[in-house]
């Protein structure tokens, strides 16, 4: 996870005109979702001075005309507009109603100008496309939900786009992946701003981690972008996904498109927004996901049958992107599952990929245990040096087994 990074301490530039840093702006649209809209709200909008959580002034602006439709029909009335905006020294996009629309200009005029007077940009979930429609992240590191990834990194090729973290902090510019990876940041923001005290004591009163490990590559899934369906390379992709057991590298895949492995590179990485080793390793490890909770093999045939040439290569990356090994996951399921019931994978939920922009230079907040894609050697899928691994920690709770990522009260 991106946080406590350099960037973050990193010291802020003067805030311009009437704007301060206290003063937190939520910026609201029509259309968009109540949850990521809250978050905010109730992080900088609440007085928790008698816990111990300094108090923000929050000020509420509808980026377009009202009332603002939420999810489910509520109706707001935002009590500021956008002029509101000039008094903020943050920013908060909770979310973008859809991300095949462009935002309303205005809004975008308002951020950019908030910016460029010094104002910290924070865009969560869907808020990273309003962000990157205004320019402010080009050129960047950032997040979204895994599920748009691709599309961001697609539609706006110059920010450089991680789908591995929960949020990236840039210094003045920020963004979050979905849902409650929004409260993560919105904690880190505290933290940033008032030190671990405050946020450990704002994360009791809301009920959540201080911090949360690992990133959303748990959630990881097979399934694609929609924009590869009528792509060539898709037929490519579809044959990696049918031929997991075999032993095969990223250059079989690029001749079977008859193309270079550079051009594959470039033409997979728009695409998904994902380096074609990083997105073919995780696609490996959710087969052994998989298979450790369907079935008996050991973990030396789950290796096999998932394309690793080594148990050892399988339990690195395993424990790399789950922060467990297959036999701990496999023991942890099994001693949660529900008795008699159907058994149902805790991995079938994410995209597609690892991105390769984990290892950019200007990545100024690189998680400790993410690191960028290493070259395609065999060593890559074998246990070799290039896999550069770093186990993760487990977590372990007397009499109750834990999922891997599963958290509980201290």
């Amino acid at each position: 996870m991106s946080q406590d990074s350099a960037a973050a301490t990193e010291a802020a530039r003067k805030l311009t005109g009437r704007r301060r840093r206290e003063v937190v702006a939520v910026l609201l649209f029509s259309g968009g979702p109540i949850f990521e809209s809250s978050i905010p709200l109730s992080v900088f909008g609440i007085d928790r001075q008698d816990a111990g959580v300094p108090r923000y002034r929050l000020l509420v602006c509808g980026g377009e005309e009202g009332p603002l439709r939420t999810t489910g029909g509520l109706e707001l009335s935002a009590p500021y507009g956008l002029e509101a905006i000039s008094r903020a020294g943050t920013v908060v996009v909770p979310a973008w109603r859809s991300i095949t629309s462009p935002p309303p200009a205005e809004a975008l005029d308002a951020l950019r100008r908030a910016h460029e007077e010094g104002a910290r940009i924070v865009g969560l979930c869907t808020g990273a496309f309003v962000l990157a429609a205004a320019g402010l992240l080009d050129g960047r590191p950032a997040t979204t939900h895994w599920m748009y990834a691709p599309t961001l990194a697609k539609r706006y090729p110059s920010v450089h786009v991680d789908p591995r973290e929960l949020f990236v902090d840039d210094g003045d510019v920020l963004t979050s992946a979905g849902t409650a990876a929004g409260i993560d940041l919105c904690l880190h923001i505290v933290r940033t701003d008032h030190g671990t005290e405050a946020a450990g004591a704002l994360a009791r009163r809301l009920v959540v981690p201080p911090r949360r490990s690992g990133g959303q590559e748990r959630y990881l899934d097979r399934s694609l972008p929609e924009e590869i369906g009528s792509d060539p390379l898709a037929e490519v992709v579809a044959w990696a996904l049918e031929h997991l057991h075999e032993q095969f590298d990223v250059e079989t895949l690029a001749a079977r498109a008859y193309m270079s492995r550079r051009t594959f590179d470039r033409r997979f990485r728009s695409l998904t927004g994902s380096a074609p080793l990083q997105w073919l390793i995780t696609q490996r490890v959710l087969q052994a996901q998989r298979l450790l909770e369907t079935s008996d093999y050991s973990v030396d045939e789950v290796a096999g049958r998932c394309g690793f040439r080594s148990p050892v290569a399988l339990r690195g990356h395993f424990r790399r992107q789950l922060g467990s090994s297959p036999a701990a996951y496999r023991a942890a399921y099994r001693a949660r599952r529900p008795q008699g019931g159907a058994l149902e994978s805790v991995a079938t939920v994410l995209e597609t990929s690892v991105p390769a922009q984990g290892s950019a230079p200007s990545r100024r907040t690189a998680a400790a245990a993410s690191s960028g894609p290493s070259p395609v050697t065999a060593a890559a899928t074998s246990g070799g040096p290039a896999e550069q691994l770093k186990p993760g920690p487990e977590s372990y709770v007397p009499g109750r087994p834990n999922l891997p990522g599963q958290r509980s009260a201290p």
